[in-house]
């Protein structure tokens, strides 16, 4: 919880209880449903909450936006986001069921009440559109893309509901277009040329100094 504290101070004290709430959480349900690696539970707030706020360090998403977590998992990057952002509504969608059922229970756990979620494959949601899409080491960026585009609101930039902060993106504040921000690692050359995009890309060593964050990656495609 500490690490958290080190890149995010300014959190209320009901986000502090929330978020050290997390590793309880965790710990227990994933003795049952095993959504984290057994060797990463002790590196809960690092590799997985810290990484997951990365985007947070970059965007701020404004209240009332709408995000959909493509392939949640046990709830990364959703839960820490909604958590940080508890004005934005997060949509946590996954394909297996019973991940669902540990998002459901941690979300409950520390009382999030701006999250909702769906036992689906991305494409098969029909009829709904988001501000942006996020999602964590799911599946190439070229699959991502294709699973997202459909679901992105097509809105002008500064309508998407995102504010970036800082020079990440342009030397000055900038409002951006709604689109697909996912989290990335490793040598990510191959990948972007065979998905036929143009990302804005954020080097996460840059925002974080664990050597976790090394080789990992904030990609971020308007629509």
């Amino acid at each position: 919880m500490e690490l958290i504290l080190k890149y995010f101070p300014d959190f209320t004290q009901k986000q502090i209880r929330q978020f050290d709430l997390l590793y309880d959480l965790y710990k227990h349900w994933n003795e049952r449903i095993n959504v984290i690696s057994r060797k990463d539970i002790d590196s809960l707030y690092e590799r997985h909450v810290l990484h997951s706020l990365s985007i947070a360090s970059v965007f701020e998403f404004q209240p009332g936006s709408e995000i959909v977590d493509l392939g949640t998992g046990g709830g990364f990057p959703g839960i820490p986001l909604a958590i940080f952002f508890p004005d934005v509504k997060f949509h946590l969608v996954d394909s297996i069921a019973k991940k669902l059922k540990v998002v459901d229970a941690v979300a409950a756990g520390v009382g999030l009440t701006n999250i909702t979620t769906e036992h689906a494959r991305i494409e098969d949601i029909k009829n709904r559109k988001f501000d942006f899409v996020v999602s964590r080491a799911v599946a190439p960026l070229k699959d991502l893309w294709k699973w997202s585009r459909p679901l992105i609101a097509n809105k002008k930039p500064g309508e998407g509901s995102l504010l970036q902060w800082g020079d990440e993106f342009s030397n000055n504040q900038s409002k951006l277009s709604p689109g697909l921000i996912c989290l990335k690692g490793g040598d990510l050359a191959r990948e972007i040329q065979e998905s036929n995009t143009r990302p804005k890309v954020v080097e996460i060593r840059n925002l974080f100094t664990e050597q976790f964050f090394e080789d990992k990656y904030i990609l971020y495609v308007a629509r």
